[in-house]
């Protein structure tokens, strides 16, 4: 009876696994082909976004030796072997010689513009996308990216190996089992034992892994390594373009629904005083670097109608199509009550949390009302935000410490929203942040986001600091992600910057011109050094000590009286909160004292001008200044700093920046300051104004080369991209969620 089972049972097994084996593997390899095949595809569109707007020129002139520098840039990807540029009837134009060894032009003519195919040479399999080229003024052509597909072979073998690895060892698994099975049902306790191990231990238990969970170890072992060189393809990437972010939208997201939440609305609407209703950009960083993200990607931004005539220009859903010049997005207005409005903003939000994350030691003020009004408002966002994304599984960005509860109060509305946070003021340490009221109800929502975004890995580390303090909750350091209920929350830096090149720069004014017009306009005569402050008048910025550096180095060298000028713009905000109140009132009053000590008729050392400017006027400010000076007592990035070395096209100026500012980790040839240390900042004041012009140069355009690849497109695009990997994670976490869930209801 023992050998009938064997034979009856084993046999069969064996002959099944074979069978799987046999025709398994076709399967896996055409699935691991298609990936790579489609992974390569938008490598190759990638690239070629970056050489549309350069390669033209350089085959104008037929530049062969250009052509062979920018074609050794762009191919340093190991996989990429090169380029081709043929003419539509096969003639060869150019080709990197890696390139020449795999393909040719006549072997690319059946493959049409746009398309991709699998081409074998002697050397192994190559992939070639074909993108055909009609610049204006020249003869068509075509290029041919060639990415080398022998790494597809490879990693097939390896699946195979590992198919028919687990083939075998699931058959000698199966016959173990029917062999003690068919000895216990000789032993009288075969219904009991069969019961217990198909009932309790196989099929219901969930921490026993299926079956096939080998070949998924191998899946996901491929897309991680697929992920880490799409992850440094993008950190390296020189080239991010509002077109590139479009693609990883496209591509990557599959164009998902996507909402962008702020308190801070992009064009605000007043009444001028004949009535008229005029428009302004409001001076805020996070506005500055989302809106021309919003301008490539589309979406809709939902933000806080705070202008005078707000009601007036929208639709009838609050809605209204923005930018004015040429509309690409959506803005929709949430209205908030004075008391909302008194209680969320003022309240918490910029009586508490602000100063709370800000170490420029004022004292942050709770109030049980406060936190209701806090809440009340998040609520009513979400409510909005659910309406406004419609689909089930939008992308949904929100902004700053004004809405640290949406992401808990959105999970419950929209599970399968891929929900991403970013905070753009600093995260203090777990001590700092425990004097917080609410700080457990806090951050539980936080962690309900599916990225949790800070400006450096210094706030990253600070905040994981924190949740492990005061939540329950399972932390991997090494991946810096939360497990919270079920839910995994990935916690990374994106430091933010500004667009590039700056919409300004195309109809500015040269320097030279704006130095006059800048000069001119404020009164300030042309010999005189010219240094310039922008800020929002706010306690964190350092206005008042900057004042003092200045009179220091008037004080020590009686020689620059008359010699260098501070224009300080400070733009009114918060004026309604006692602190900014006092601060605007000791600024002006701190002004005044240092002019009229150091100050002649025809002379000031101070020019405060306290009202906002427009971003053209300010742009405009930043070419004619000799230094800008940011001594920020704390900050998260401060894009002001980015922005003066984005105007400065001429590679002149020069930069004095605090170092408790993030922008401080990537604009290294500033000259760093302590902001507390008065005379440090007056001595960098000084070696700025005696710095050598071939210095100032050097120094500009490093930082410039900086800005231009860690632009805000690129910042934009990381975030993007670790949204569309968390999705394609879940997608396949539910398809291995599936089976499981199938066999317990049949169970």
């Amino acid at each position: 009876m023992f050998r009938s089972i064997i034979l009856r049972s084993v046999l069969p097994l064996l002959v099944a696994a074979g069978v799987v084996a046999y025709f398994g593997l076709p399967y896996i390899d055409r699935l691991l082909r298609d990936w790579f095949s489609t992974d390569m595809q938008v490598r190759a569109r990638l690239v070629m976004t970056s050489l549309e707007d350069a390669l033209p020129p350089l085959v104008e002139r037929d530049d062969l030796a250009a052509l062979g520098n920018f074609a050794n840039k762009v191919t340093l990807d190991q996989r990429l072997l090169g380029l081709l540029i043929c003419r539509p009837d096969g003639q060869l134009l150019f080709e990197t010689a890696r390139a020449s060894a795999a393909v040719s032009c006549a072997d690319t003519l059946p493959i049409a513009d746009g398309r991709s195919a699998v081409l074998h040479s002697g050397s192994g399999s190559v992939l070639v996308s074909m993108f055909g080229q009609t610049p204006r003024g020249q003869p068509p052509y075509r290029v041919g990216i060639v990415y080398d597909m022998s790494f597809a072979d490879r990693r097939q073998n390896t699946a195979r190996d590992y198919v028919i690895a687990f083939a075998g060892l699931s058959a000698m698994l199966l016959a173990l089992m029917l062999v003690l099975a068919a000895w216990l049902l000789l032993r009288r306790w075969a219904n009991i034992l069969i019961r217990d191990i198909s009932g309790r231990r196989f099929l219901d238990d969930a921490q026993s892994p299926p079956l096939w969970m080998p070949v998924l170890r191998q899946v996901r072992k491929v897309l991680h390594e697929m992920e880490e060189s799409q992850r440094l393809e993008m950190d390296y990437r020189e080239n991010w373009t509002p077109q590139a972010l479009q693609l990883v939208v496209r591509e990557q997201l599959h164009s998902p629904k996507m909402v962008v939440v702020s308190n801070r609305e992009p064009y605000i609407h007043d009444f001028a005083s004949d009535g008229r209703i005029t428009m302004q950009v409001p001076a805020s960083g996070m506005v500055t670097a989302l809106e021309p993200v919003m301008r490539a990607c589309s979406g809709t931004w939902v933000a806080h109608g705070s202008g005078s005539a707000d009601r007036e220009v929208v639709d009838r859903h609050d809605r209204l199509r923005v930018p004015p010049e040429d509309p690409s997005y959506t803005l929709r207005r949430v209205w908030l009550t004075d008391e909302e409005e008194e209680g969320f903003y003022y309240g918490l939000s910029n009586e508490g949390l602000w100063p709370l994350c800000h170490l420029a030691y004022v004292r942050p003020s709770f109030r049980e009302e406060d936190w209701d009004a806090y809440r009340a408002v998040n609520r009513k966002f979400a409510e909005v935000v659910v309406r406004e994304a419609g689909a089930n599984d939008p992308v949904i960005l929100i902004q700053d410490y004004h809405f640290a509860i949406l992401p808990g109060q959105l999970r419950p509305r929209r599970p399968k929203a891929t929900v991403l946070l970013f905070w753009h003021i600093p995260w203090p340490n777990a001590e700092t942040f425990g004097v917080c009221p609410w700080k457990s109800e806090m951050l539980s929502h936080m962690l309900m986001a599916d990225v949790l975004g800070f400006h450096t890995l210094y706030h990253c580390q600070n905040f994981l600091s924190t949740v492990d303090r005061f939540i329950e909750c399972q932390i991997d350091q090494e991946r810096m992600t939360v497990a919270l209920q079920g839910h995994v929350c990935h916690v990374n830096a994106y430091p933010i910057s500004i667009e590039w090149p700056p919409r300004w720069a195309a109809t500015a004014p040269d320097v030279g011109q704006c130095r006059r017009s800048v000069r001119r306009r404020f009164g300030i005569r042309e010999h005189v050094t010219l240094g310039l402050g922008v800020e929002r008048w706010d306690f964190t910025k350092g206005v008042i000590e900057r004042f003092h550096a200045l009179e220091l180095l008037l004080d020590q060298r009686s020689q620059l009286r008359g010699q260098v000028t501070l224009l300080q713009i400070a733009a009114p905000s918060r004026s309604k909160l006692p602190a900014y109140k006092a601060l605007q009132e000791g600024t002006l009053a701190e002004a005044e004292r240092i002019n009229v000590r150091f100050g002649t008729a025809d002379w000031q050392p101070i020019v405060l001008v306290g009202q906002h400017q427009p971003p053209e006027q300010v742009f405009e400010l930043y070419r004619a200044a000799d230094f800008c000076i940011v001594n920020s007592l704390h900050d998260g990035m401060n894009l002001v700093a980015k922005e003066f070395v984005a105007a400065r096209d001429d590679e002149d100026g020069v930069l004095i920046l605090s170092t408790f500012t993030g922008a401080s980790r990537e604009l290294l040839e500033a000259l760093l300051i302590n902001p507390f240390d008065v005379t440090e900042t007056a001595d960098a004041m000084l070696r700025a104004m005696q710095m050598p012009r071939e210095q100032r140069q050097e120094r500009m355009r490093l930082m410039r080369r900086s800005v231009k690849e860690n632009n805000v497109y690129r910042w934009a695009g990381r975030m993007l991209m670790d949204a569309a990997r968390i999705r394609q994670r879940q997608a396949l976490q539910n398809v291995e969620a599936a089976p499981l869930s199938q066999r317990r209801r049949m169970s």
